[in-house]
């Protein structure tokens, strides 16, 4: 009787090690599954240098189709693009991220024609883009490229003293050039008057491009925007455009197409004599958008903290529009900016993008390199600077789009990395071309850390450290001398 209660309780005690043994394999088999599936780490960077940025994240996650990526490499550099790749494959079931060894699998290289190691691939279905670099910013361009089907031209307007997109200097824009094609958007010069005859030999005189769209006035012919044109871009004219080509842009926009507008304000200073585009502004205020003869000066001196002057105001503060929604807590300069009022009219339905702070005025004392404030004649902050807006063409699938900004320079080369104006600006080119999937805050560079000090800084930064603590160190030796003498 002992020995089969023993049995029993043997048997009992056996079955549950076995249950619990199962139990444990289970749970650490769960917690395997959902720790790889959902990698959770923590960045305590500043800059959040290894997080990926809201536009990635937003795209990945909303991914309808299976997306491959594939990274061929020697194996002994998997590690050093799994730290980011990894992320990417984290974030949805969707994507899959595969590291080839071309030396060791030489055929799947040569389907995928890879002549150099570390080449990326992105696949969706039939589609397949090349990131150029192992970065955030070339895989979410090749993941975007891979996305979106059709051609994309933002066409710039030339022939008024505009910024040239090919320009590499300051104020010229050929990042914001680069910007845009990394997005999956091709770029290109427009003239609304005809082509230039810069090929033509000196002392000729080139034959007009009858056959070009857009050229000038011939036989009853009238200037247009060409049909190819996703958005059109308006970079700060220094000239006022001719009728003709006014009218171009205003049959363009109320047809259903879409621009983007930066007017400057009406400067005189030294050699520039900026018109502020009259013509064009009429146009823009009969949407419900005036641009003031006047300039934004920042006097709260938070730009200060970054080297900027009164004259670039600092914007924080923005409104719910889809361009600006994102973007609460990111800082965006306006260098030389005029004011903008909004109304509504019977066709169009224009929105304030943002503004800026309450320690702020428009002075219109344009013909002066001096700031002079008028506290009875300036208009306090805060001050609108920038608009968008909608056209009712009366088809709502072909409605016109317009955005509205009082700067052309917050794009040009020597600013456009600063926080947020790249954001900004390409915000602004997906909400007028229908992209606002694409609207996000996006990767950012490594950060800046550089520590700017004024020359009295530095003088104070010498005496102390070379002189005085030296002298310090000297006397108390030679007083602690003193006293055991």
């Amino acid at each position: 009787m002992q020995a089969e209660w023993m049995k029993a309780r043997q048997t009992r005690y056996g079955a549950y090690l076995v249950t619990y043994l199962i139990v444990v394999i289970l749970v650490l088999g769960a917690v395997n599954w959902l720790a790889n599936r959902h990698n959770a780490s923590f960045d305590s960077t500043s800059n959040k240098r290894f997080s990926l940025s809201d536009q990635t994240i937003k795209i990945v996650k909303g991914l309808k189709s299976d997306v491959k990526v594939t990274y061929f490499d020697r194996t002994s550099e998997f590690t050093r693009a799994r730290d980011l790749l990894d992320r990417y494959n984290n974030l949805s079931t969707r994507l899959r991220v595969d590291y080839v060894d071309p030396d060791k699998k030489p055929q799947l290289a040569k389907i995928a024609n890879v002549r150099t190691y570390g080449t990326v691939y992105v696949e969706n279905g039939t589609r397949r883009e090349e990131a150029k670099s192992v970065t955030e910013e070339e895989i979410t361009g090749a993941l975007i490229r891979s996305l979106k089907s059709g051609e994309r031209n933002a066409c710039f307007v030339s022939g008024s003293g505009e910024h040239g997109i090919d320009d590499t200097g300051r104020t010229g824009y050929s990042q914001a050039k680069e910007a845009l094609e990394k997005n999956n958007y091709k770029t290109k010069n427009v003239s609304l008057i005809g082509a230039a005859p810069s090929a033509a030999p000196a002392g000729t005189v080139a034959a007009p491009a009858a056959t070009k769209i857009g050229a000038p006035v011939v036989g009853g012919a009238k200037p247009e925007v060409p049909a190819d044109c996703t958005v059109l871009i308006i970079a700060g004219p220094k000239y006022d455009y001719v009728e003709p080509e006014v009218a171009a842009i205003k049959t363009y926009v109320e047809n259903g197409g879409h621009a983007l507008f930066m007017i400057d304000p009406p400067l005189k200073l030294g050699r520039e004599d900026n018109a502020g585009s009259p013509a064009l502004a009429k146009v823009i205020e009969g949407w419900g958008v005036t641009l003031n003869k006047d300039l934004a000066l920042d006097t709260s001196g938070v730009g200060q903290i970054f080297g900027l002057g009164p004259e670039v105001p600092l914007v924080t503060s923005y409104e719910g529009h889809a361009i600006v929604k994102d973007m609460k807590e990111t800082a965006t300069a306006l260098p030389l900016a005029r004011t903008v009022e909004v109304k509504s009219t019977d066709k169009s339905t224009p929105e304030k993008l943002f503004s800026t702070s309450a320690n702020s005025f428009a002075t219109t004392n344009l013909n002066s390199a001096d700031i002079r404030l008028d506290p009875k004649r300036d208009k306090k902050g805060p001050l609108a600077l920038a608009a968008a807006g909608k056209y009712n063409t009366g088809d709502k699938s072909k409605e016109g789009r317009f955005v509205v900004v009082g700067s052309s320079s917050w794009i040009s080369n020597n600013i456009l990395r600063f926080n947020g104006n790249r954001d900004l600006f390409l915000n602004a080119i997906n909400w007028l071309t229908a992209d606002e999937d694409l609207i996000s805050i996006r990767p950012k560079d490594p950060e800046d850390r550089r520590l700017t000090i004024s020359s009295r800084q530095m003088s104070a930064i010498f005496y102390s450290s070379v002189i005085l603590l030296p002298l310090i160190v000297i006397i108390s030796g030679f007083m602690t001398y003193w006293r055991r003498r």
